[in-house]
């Protein structure tokens, strides 16, 4: 059975008919928000970064929001095969002990640990990520405006009502309630077309850095925002997925000449933001991805996973304090996605426009 199937914007595909797909033609990555999802990514993250754009020599933009914003900001570090390991191997294994009468972890709790996490993680290593002389690192998150400006109870759970209500009438009117901030390394203009939806860009720096990627994995009600980051307007920042799910930028109306999006993904579908998810209109394609290629499981492999499914963010209660056997099965299914990097890796000697599906 085979595991990978890649889809092309309609600029992409004319571009991969006439000479294949080039390492030196690619000049942005994403990385999708999705939690444990993009752990199946892992493979395929140590073959682009650390072997296959080695054969090129232009400074690549890579844009993320939650676990894509940390898969991409660990591709910027000096050894990223080592580091991709490494981030696969402490995302498997982490835990939360629940205490007597507990249900879930409070969030100030799973806060605490993350941060503790990242710092262990980046510590000392910052410099590599922000002053790589390639890769330009843009991670997104969500600022809170008027009731979701500051972190409170009721406040914020009122917000979030509000921002899913406007989001269902129109996407853009959630601006109202959550902007997009986007920290971008280098001073690096963003590489999508921003007039969509309500966007602010900071410069990401040593003294904010760490604070910038806890808010963009800050998903509401798990962990805490986080308040003020340094260097960006004053507020609450959570999760970049809530704004932009899928990086559903306009990838094709950048500024300037960006090359083609390379986007390991774990789906077909690139939907906008997360309360977008059961709004199946709105994840269809659009001209914003003419320039997209998206590489995604097939469902009918990842049905032979553990479960029959991705490991996901519901495994956590799935699983409880099972801890052993959930790194048994999360392990069993970055094992398999091997087939994923093996059949991209064929693609790219053999490139076939015919093996291409639409996206």
């Amino acid at each position: 059975m085979r595991a990978l199937s890649i889809h092309a914007g309609p600029a992409a595909l004319r571009q991969i008919e006439k000479g294949g797909l080039q390492a030196s033609d690619i000049g942005t990555i994403a990385g999708a928000a999705g939690g444990p999802k993009g752990l199946i990514l892992g493979p395929l993250d140590r073959f682009i970064f650390g072997h296959w754009l080695a054969q090129s020599t232009q400074r690549l933009d890579l844009v993320g929001a939650s676990i894509g914003a940390w898969r991409m900001a660990t591709a910027c570090l000096n050894d990223p095969v080592r580091a991709f390991e490494q981030l696969e191997h402490d995302y498997i294994r982490q835990h939360y002990e629940l205490q007597a009468g507990e249900r879930r972890p409070p969030a100030r709790r799973v806060s605490a640990m993350f941060a503790q996490t990242l710092q262990a993680f980046y510590g000392g290593r910052t410099g590599e990520v922000l002053n790589h002389p390639r890769l330009r690192l843009h991670i997104v998150t969500s600022h809170g405006r008027h009731l979701l400006a500051r972190e409170q109870r009721w406040r914020t759970a009122i917000g979030f009502v509000g921002a899913l209500l406007s989001n269902t009438v129109h996407r853009r009117a959630m601006g109202a309630w959550l902007e997009r901030v986007v920290f971008s390394s280098q001073e690096a203009a963003l590489p999508f077309a921003s007039s969509d939806y309500r966007t602010r860009q900071c410069r990401l720096t040593e003294a904010n850095f760490s604070q910038v990627l806890q808010a963009s994995c800050s998903i509401p009600f798990v962990l805490e925002a986080v308040h003020d980051i340094a260097g960006a307007p004053d507020g609450a920042y959570w999760d970049g997925g809530l704004t932009d799910y899928h990086q559903h930028f306009n990838y094709a109306q950048a500024p300037g000449s960006r090359g083609l999006v390379l986007y390991p993904h774990f789906q077909k579908a690139v939907i906008p933001g997360w309360l977008d998810k059961h709004l199946v209109w709105r994840h269809k394609a659009t001209p914003f991805l003419d320039t997209m290629v998206l590489l995604a499981p097939r469902p009918e492999w990842v049905r032979t996973l553990p479960n029959g499914k991705l490991p996901d963010r519901g495994d956590f209660s799935h699983y409880g304090q099972d801890l052993a056997g959930r790194i048994r099965d999360w392990s069993a299914a970055t094992g398999a996605s091997v087939q994923l990097r093996d059949e991209f890796e064929e693609w790219l000697r053999r490139p076939d426009a015919k093996q291409l599906q639409a996206l």
